[in-house]
């Protein structure tokens, strides 16, 4: 058995130049698999992924199963680069950002057939969030979920019975903690922040969206988009948000959250959240649903395993991918991450009271608006939704600057 370990691109290029498809002079299939630190833990994720490629191997010993352990860092251009070159890996994780434009190239195959036995116990949008064309792309092993946080104790100072609900009682709330020097959201502006865990989960409670339906232009600069800016706006003229709210990231240890000085996260991870009982004392943290406008939208996106089209292994790469798939495997995956399962007849073993409150909000899960576009669209908005935090933009000159440009952007292909 091949040890799981840490490598580089080119190292996985060469051994799979060497032979990726089946060791020579072994009747063997090889199958790689690309896997990313989704277990924080270095040793913990050795020693997990080690047991997962000897237990396999055991079950299946006709298949030679290699676990490349990769960082994040450079994950789409070495990703990008491996199935331009039909070499490198039988199957990675990707999430659901990442997929489409793969699917449009071609480069990757639909695993529709690996689900269908067990899809009525898959999350609906786990498979949805996968999906391109009418085609899945990815089988779930994990599923990650954000929701706010708050500090209970500053809401009952301010003499707020219960931390706000939806967007108007956050903006309600919003003077009375001003009146105690506390900012009712710890909304981080820093355009290196992902809009999905700052501007975006607003703009969808509004029922706003990122793309317009056809996709060749973006909505974010209708209504629905000018309601969700106008809303930080004027939390800001309030004092609802951190001073230094258009430079701030979303750190909790260090931060403003943690120090008491502001009162609610809106788009926190469960990790996010043991950090803050950390800073304040865990009696003192309160988890709640998705801030609620026109609907609730809490955003979230599932890891799925991709197969290369290239791959000389299909079956075998499949029968790893159901393995992991599992319920016995996301469980103990899920256990060990601090992420969720992507199925429903899954039980978590010792799964904390934080990842359980976490776990009300996964039916409200969201990917995102994914588009071949997504990520550059967002590095063109987040700076005029900075420019207007910064009061240099009001919403809709804000909204339409970035839009002219993303749509420039959509309609060069560029």
């Amino acid at each position: 058995m091949k040890k799981a370990a840490a490598v580089g691109l080119a190292a996985a290029l060469s051994l799979a130049a060497a032979g990726c498809g089946s060791g020579s002079g072994s009747d063997k299939s090889t199958v790689t698999l690309w896997m990313y630190p989704v277990i924080g833990d270095q040793a913990k994720s050795q020693a997990f992924w080690g047991k997962v490629e000897k237990d396999f191997e055991a079950a299946n010993p006709a298949i030679d199963v290699k676990i490349d352990q990769q960082p994040w860092e450079g994950r789409q251009e070495k990703v990008t680069t491996a199935l331009v070159s039909k070499k490198g890996f039988d199957l990675v994780v990707l999430g659901p950002d990442q997929i489409p434009q793969y699917a449009q190239q071609g480069t990757v195959e639909a695993v529709d057939d690996v689900v269908a036995p067990a899809k009525a116990s898959y999350l609906p949008n786990s498979l949805s969030a996968l999906t391109v064309g009418g085609k899945l792309y990815g089988v779930p092993i994990y599923q990650t979920i954000t929701a706010p946080i708050y500090n209970k104790k500053l809401f009952a100072e301010a003499g707020v019975d219960k931390a706000p609900e939806t967007l108007a009682e956050l903006k309600a709330a919003a003077p009375k903690l001003a009146a105690k020097k506390v900012a009712v959201l710890d909304y981080p502006g820093k355009p290196e922040v992902s809009l999905n865990q700052s501007f975006y989960p607003i703009l969808w409670a509004n029922g706003g969206s990122v793309f317009a339906p056809d996709g060749k232009t973006v909505a974010f600069n209708g209504p629905e988009g000018v309601e969700s800016l106008q809303l930080l706006l004027d939390l800001k003229a309030a004092g609802g948000l951190p001073e230094n709210t258009a430079s701030k990231g979303n750190d909790i240890e260090g931060g403003a959250l943690a120090a008491g000085k502001t009162a609610m996260y809106h788009a926190a991870t469960a990790g996010q959240a043991d950090q803050l009982g950390a800073a304040i004392g865990a009696e003192n943290v309160g988890i709640g649903l998705p801030l609620e406008g026109k609907k609730r939208v809490a955003f979230g996106i599932p890891g799925g395993l991709v197969l290369a089209k290239h791959s000389e292994n299909k079956d075998a790469a499949k029968k790893l991918a159901t393995y992991l798939a599992s319920p016995e495997v996301s469980a103990a995956l899920a256990k060990e991450s601090g992420f969720f399962p992507a199925r429903t007849d899954v039980t978590v073993p010792d799964q904390s009271a934080t990842s359980k409150e976490f776990a009300k909000s996964l039916q409200y899960a969201f990917p995102g608006d994914t588009h071949p576009k997504a990520r550059h669209v967002m590095g063109l908005l987040a700076p005029h939704i900075q420019a207007a935090l910064l009061g240099k933009e009001d919403a809709k000159t804000a909204l339409d600057a970035a839009a002219k440009e993303a749509d420039q952007l959509l309609g060069s292909g560029g």
